[in-house]
């Protein structure tokens, strides 16, 4: 390299990483980001781009399954798994060369290598054990993201037992699928399985499945689940896997009883872990708790010129939190003054399984928890005429409010394209809007998002439509 002395570089190229690059090459700071894999990290690669597309495909799947709901019928419908499998990764492929077109575009040096703190702001790149560069920075932010929690006894070996990755590529659709673990990860594969035909069983280890979610949005979403041919066990975890030639029987412990479980892949979603380990952090005064690095507001790590954004900093896991740590981050360090730490009642989550989940901010429950007298207000889909129309008339929104001022405290949605209408709820969030604002905004007709507004008029006690 000719050059490696920069303002900034940021270690890994995901969400987070690529996108506070391109922020500070912006504002004028000479930029640099290394990457050990593949721009885009393991979100755009392995994640959260290359499963949407997986589900698209399960989507089409379940509607020609369904064609007579829309007066229309057809024969020997098939799919080509390896076309499947494909095309995700031709839509990730696409999208990793967009991300490198725009480092080049915004000017950012992009080094290929694992990169490793070496002490007063310069940090050493390798590529399979050998040196690539050594570069020197005033400013170093660590994105190198998580990976997969792996259980003593539970381990993947790649052909029977899973982890998203080779979920994400099968060499053909397994007739049958174990999923341990009722998170966005897991049900998104659970949902995907399912669509293209397999039997699909879900362990989940707390009392409920997508536990995060408001308690009234996973009990409707386990019905629909059951509905669809799902088998859910719930405060259950599994005990051992015995591993045959081609499939894997599991023991699952539920209620003080075990049940034998045989499935011909076991895919694992029990969490992630921050990639913390061999990137330097011996030595220095970063802390690490439960293998994630402590920060402050601003993404300050304990010691100087070092900061961490993304799904190494911990919870929650979301792309989009990773890359407005990421502009907040460089914005901070630019010294510019209208910067405001990261809100996270105010980050919206999304599960892509069917029916899709979205929400953002208090749940009911946690609500009442911290001292919030709450109003409540629900509308389901089936009251709504573009849901209707389009088929689709399972589902629900909620909405919870103070019942004193009138903020909008948390919204929790499950149906057809919640995860679209979640970010109406997320900027009232962010403005600070109360049920008035909500309830005189003008929602165009007919569409789903009607349903937010009376799910707002409902918590008011003057909802039109139920």
């Amino acid at each position: 390299m000719a050059d490696t002395t920069f303002d900034l570089v940021v270690i890994g190229s995901g969400p987070g990483g690529y996108v506070a690059a391109i922020r500070a090459a912006q504002l004028g700071m000479k930029t640099a980001v290394v990457e050990r894999e593949q721009l885009g990290g393991i979100c755009l690669n392995w994640g959260c781009i290359p499963t949407k597309a997986l589900l698209r495909s399960s989507e089409i799947n379940h509607l020609l399954h369904n064609l007579d709901q829309y007066a229309f019928s057809a024969k020997d419908i098939a799919f080509d798994a390896k076309k499947v499998v494909e095309r995700s990764r031709k839509v990730a492929k696409q999208l990793s060369n967009g991300v490198a077109f725009l480092l080049k575009k915004n000017k950012v040096t992009v080094v290929d290598g694992e990169a490793k703190l070496a002490g007063n702001g310069r940090i050493a790149v390798t590529k399979d054990g050998k040196k690539v560069a050594d570069l020197t920075a005033k400013h170093i932010i660590i994105a190198t993201g998580a990976r997969a929690r792996v259980l003593p006894g539970l381990e993947p070996d790649g052909k029977l037992v899973w982890t998203y990755k080779e979920a994400m590529v099968p060499p053909a659709m397994p007739k049958s699928v174990l999923v341990v673990g009722s998170g966005a990860i897991g049900i998104e594969f659970a949902s995907f399985y399912r669509n293209m035909g397999a039997e699909v069983t879900v362990v989940e280890v707390l009392d409920r499945v997508v536990p995060v979610e408001d308690e009234e949005i996973s009990a409707f979403a386990r019905k629909s689940f059951e509905k669809q041919g799902m088998k859910i066990f719930t405060s259950a975890s599994v005990k051992a896997l015995k591993r045959a030639a081609n499939s894997v029987t599991a023991t699952i412990e539920a209620a003080g009883k075990s049940t034998e479980v045989t499935a011909e892949r076991v895919i694992l979603a029990v969490g992630i872990v921050g990639n913390v380990e061999n990137i330097g952090l011996e030595g220095t005064k970063v802390r690490v708790e439960k293998t994630h690095i402590v920060v402050d507001k601003w993404l300050a790590t304990g010691e100087p010129g070092i900061y961490a954004i993304g799904d190494v900093v911990g919870a929650p896991w979301l792309a989009h939190k990773a890359s407005h740590e990421g502009v907040i981050c460089v914005e901070k360090i630019a010294g510019l003054k209208d910067v405001h730490p990261l809100d996270t009642g105010n980050i919206p989550g999304c599960t892509y399984c069917m029916p899709q989940i979205a929400s953002v901010g208090l749940t009911e429950a946690k609500a009442k928890a911290v001292g919030h007298e709450v109003r409540v207000g629900r509308f389901p889909y089936i009251g709504n005429g573009k849901a209707i129309a389009l088929g689709e008339p399972e589902g629900m929104i909620k909405t919870v409010f103070d019942a004193k001022t009138g903020e909008l405290l948390g919204a929790h949605m499950i149906g057809a394209e919640v995860t679209e209408l979640i970010q109406g709820f997320t900027i009232a969030k962010t403005l600070e809007t109360t049920e008035v604002e909500l309830m005189h905004s003008i929602f165009p007709h007919p569409t789903l998002s009607e349903m937010m507004h009376e799910s707002v008029l409902d918590a008011y006690k003057r909802a039109i439509h139920i």
